[in-house]
């Protein structure tokens, strides 16, 4: 586990965050595996209702680190950066529970495409947002091209990865970036009393609501997720209930007047 990668827990509310503010908090693939690693462990803990993502210092994230990607050869770039980085937002963004990126610096590249894995984002009036890597010849390399496209939209993604636009918050809310603009200083907080109000919703309901927004903007496995929510019903029926009572019985099933 990186030590630039920390989670914390309060309540029912977790915090990921990014240490790493020399560096504008920009990934390494030891800052990379532990985020996906992070997500088991909020995925396995039932007390957990709602996460926040949130960096150290100016920066929520500057990307990925050059330093670290920079003198890969090709398949190595593909096979032990690229994939990675893919499992760990793509974990992310299928989260069990609702994840809000509070981003009080600025979310460029790959770190625009870690806060698209939220499903709310928060930026303090200071921060800026862009894909500024068609400057240095690459293109956005963890779904900036396809998960960003589904969650905000074509148009305002064309702009961003064409012309390497830095927008402003109040820009990137008129785009639909962000969700919401606060002074700087108070993403987090606000990020917190939003947590909190969902952590204290129905828990199933809103796992399940997050899975079902996920499949209809075809983040993960729609058909998995079809399967998974009628295999929950069919167990809960009186029906399954009698069904696995027969079962540990060693008896027939009796289905009749249910």
């Amino acid at each position: 586990m990186s030590d630039a990668v920390r989670l914390s827990l309060d309540g029912a509310v977790a915090t990921i965050t990014l240490a790493r503010p020399e560096k504008l908090n920009a990934l390494d693939r030891a800052m990379i595996d532990a985020l996906a690693q992070m997500v088991a462990r909020i995925d396995d803990d039932q007390a957990i209702r709602a996460a926040i993502i949130v960096g150290e210092g100016k920066g929520f994230c500057a990307g990925g680190d050059i330093a670290a990607w920079g003198a890969l050869p090709p398949i190595e770039m593909w096979r032990s950066w690229t994939r990675a980085g893919h499992r760990a937002f793509d974990a992310l963004a299928r989260l069990r529970v609702p994840l809000i990126a509070a981003l009080s610096g600025h979310a460029l590249g790959g770190g625009l495409e870690l806060a698209g894995t939220a499903d709310i984002r928060i930026a303090e009036a200071q921060v800026k947002l862009g894909l500024p890597e068609t400057g240095i010849a690459m293109v956005p390399g963890w779904s900036g091209t396809q998960r960003l496209v589904r969650r905000f939209g074509s148009q305002a993604i064309r702009r961003l990865a064409l012309t390497g636009e830095i927008v402003t918050a109040e820009k990137a809310l008129a785009l639909g970036l962000v969700d919401e603009v606060v002074p700087a200083g108070e993403a987090l907080a606000r990020a917190r009393a939003m947590a909190a109000t969902i952590a204290g919703r129905g828990p199933a309901a809103t796992a399940v609501a997050k899975q079902l927004i996920n499949a209809a903007e075809g983040e993960g496995d729609a058909a998995a997720t079809l399967e998974g929510l009628a295999g929950s019903l069919a167990a809960y029926t009186e029906d399954g209930a009698e069904g696995v009572a027969s079962f540990r019985e060693k008896r027939a099933p009796d289905y009749r007047n249910r």
